[in-house]
């Protein structure tokens, strides 16, 4: 292997380590309703983050909280001997898909029945050191 593509794949190596990601699957709210409270910490300091969350009085913040202190625990895990006021991460991207749909019926007057979609969505949270993002703008 060349010097070249040794160092290509030192620093993705190196990429990958400054970064943590943490997905939850099928969380049983709207997509909607999530989005609401991910909007609120996408490209915020992990920290301030945190505390967005835990003062936001919305049911699906407590969710994405604890979804965020995992995130720190990948990070942790992957950069061992690194503090982490050091690394001054970020809530570099995080997104909400729509999950599974359940469907169910509701009665309805007349003998019918009304459809209901129960919602559900995976929300994926990528952090990233602020260090390294201001390195490779």
């Amino acid at each position: 292997m060349g010097t070249r593509k040794r160092k290509m794949a030192e620093s993705l190596k190196e990429a990958k380590r400054n970064k943590a990601i943490a997905v939850l699957n099928n969380c049983p709210s709207s997509p909607r309703k999530m989005r609401l409270v991910v909007d609120l910490i996408r490209g915020v300091e992990v920290n301030k983050a945190l505390h967005i969350l835990k003062y936001s009085p919305k049911e699906a913040s407590k969710k994405v909280e604890k979804l965020l202190l995992s995130a720190i625990a990948n990070w942790q895990a992957k950069n061992e001997g690194v503090r982490l006021e050091d690394a001054n991460l970020l809530v570099k991207t995080a997104f909400v898909d729509g999950g599974r749909m359940l469907k169910r019926l509701r009665p309805a007057p007349q003998g019918r029945g009304y459809r209901v979609r129960k919602r559900s969505n995976h929300v994926t949270l990528v952090l990233e050191s602020a260090n390294v993002a201001s390195q490779t703008k």
